[in-house]
């Protein structure tokens, strides 16, 4: 898991790391960022078998309380209720929502997918790098990837970067590549999860209710 320059296909980086700790033996100890259960449970199908799994809950972004505690808790009901070649289990950090709103200062009408959500990836990530090193792991990565709105190059080069500077390995990776978006969909489905409609902070909660809004007038007019 070294540093790679330029745009890369990840999903093939990952398999091939995959591919040299099972030729070697090796069942390396992960901590795996996670947003929450329906974009967990691919990750953790597919994964689980090659990894020793330690599931990080850690989002401030997310608001407000209410939603970040629910979808703790279904994260955490996912990972006691599907079976895994290898157990996982969730840990999670103190619930800082200024954090996020620090660093989304003057970004706040910034639209989804722009600077302000390469802050959060960064914010989040930190995190995950900084529990990787202080338990001992042999390298983290996130779920964030399996999200068709989330843009892997951006998490890759963040997560290298995080790395270099904390000395774990970045498990590079690109989950939504071999159909994982879709399956995240078919596991929610099988196993009940709620699945929220938009990312986890309060602006990209109020960008979908702009969103539906405009829908409903349209179709009004068109009605």
């Amino acid at each position: 898991m070294q540093a790679v320059a330029g745009k890369q296909n990840y999903n093939l980086l990952m398999e091939r790391e995959i591919e040299r700790n099972r030729a070697a033996g090796i069942v390396p100890r992960l901590l795996l960022h996670a947003c929450c259960a329906p974009c967990s449970s691919a990750v953790l199908e597919r994964l689980s078998a090659d990894f020793d799994i330690t599931v990080l809950y850690y989002n401030p972004n997310i608001s407000p309380r209410e939603e970040h505690d629910k979808r703790l808790a279904e994260l955490e009901r996912l990972v006691r209720e599907m079976p895994m070649p290898r157990a996982a289990h969730v840990v999670f950090e103190k619930y800082d929502p200024e954090r996020f709103l620090e660093i989304s200062r003057g970004l706040e009408d910034v639209p989804e997918g722009g600077e302000r959500c390469e802050k959060c990836y960064r914010l989040r990530l930190s995190e995950a790098a900084r529990c990787a090193a202080a338990g001992g792991f042999d390298a983290f990565t996130t779920t964030l990837s399996i999200s068709p709105l989330k843009d892997a190059e951006k998490l890759n080069r963040v997560g290298a970067e995080l790395a270099e500077a904390c000395g774990v390995p970045y498990l590079f990776s690109d989950f939504k590549k071999k159909n994982g978006y879709r399956r995240s969909v078919e596991l929610s489905a099988e196993y009940g999860l709620y699945r929220q409609d938009y990312c986890g902070c309060a602006f990209s909660r109020a960008e979908r209710e702009k969103q539906k809004r405009e829908r409903a007038e349209r179709d009004e007019r068109e009605g």
